[in-house]
């Protein structure tokens, strides 16, 4: 009877236990990068410049890839019947990469071939530098994010072990809450770094995409330059 009473008054040490469980808090994702320490500014400012810098080429490139498919046709039309004016006043009112080049091209009319292909190339050239202008942004962020993520977490693993030796004092939870906040830099610069690295890639692909039009709209140029000769 005593063992029973006892049972009753100290109650079920499994539910006693589960009761004193602390219970876990949440956390949103403003007050977990907070937690990340002054190496988080650099890594926001890296993230704004990688934004910035996508959206300003995406539209630039977007605007370079517009081309009217019936461009090349009403150029040979123009060409066919002599006038060349007409050709370079359409060329010239057309505002994307492969117009300039083609413009380029009826100014050199008359030279030989040689000689319009070379002046076309460094036209390209030049448009494919311009189109390309400002992706090295993207580039620098996607390689030195992490390399600010890791940093921050280097520092804040030594504060934290700098602390645990002045004081002498430490728990596994204090150390757990330590390392989990100097954490957040690494994710943070991974994050950042390889959306930058994505953004990157899909910029040169969407590049491509424009030269490859630019090579083939010089490539009908030249062939319309040269059919009539071989009538």
């Amino acid at each position: 009877m005593n063992w029973f009473l006892l049972q009753i008054n100290n109650g079920d040490p499994l539910q006693t236990a589960t009761t004193a469980a602390p219970t876990p808090t949440s956390m949103n994702v403003m007050e977990m990068l907070a937690h990340g320490g002054p190496l988080m500014i650099p890594l926001a400012i890296l993230f704004v410049l990688a934004i910035f810098f996508f959206f300003e080429r995406f539209i630039a490139i977007k605007k370079a890839s517009n081309i009217d498919p019936n461009f090349m046709h009403i150029i040979k039309d123009n060409i066919y019947s002599g006038n060349v004016t007409a050709a370079r006043s359409m060329a010239r009112n057309t505002p994307n990469p492969v117009a300039r080049m083609i413009d380029k091209g009826l100014q050199r009319i008359g030279k030989p071939i040689d000689a319009i292909e070379k002046s076309m190339e460094n036209v390209g050239k030049l448009e494919i530098y311009k189109l390309e202008r400002n992706l090295s942004v993207l580039s620098l962020v996607a390689s030195i994010a992490p390399m600010f993520g890791f940093l921050g977490t280097i520092f804040g693993m030594l504060q934290l072990f700098y602390n645990i030796n002045a004081t002498g004092e430490f728990t596994p939870s204090q150390i757990a809450g330590g390392i989990y906040t100097k954490m957040i830099t690494s994710a943070a610069g991974l994050i950042i770094g390889m959306l930058s690295y994505v953004a990157y890639n899909f910029l040169n692909a969407q590049i491509d995409k424009t030269t490859n039009k630019m090579e083939v709209a010089s490539a009908d140029f030249i062939d319309i330059l040269q059919e009539p000769t071989s009538r």
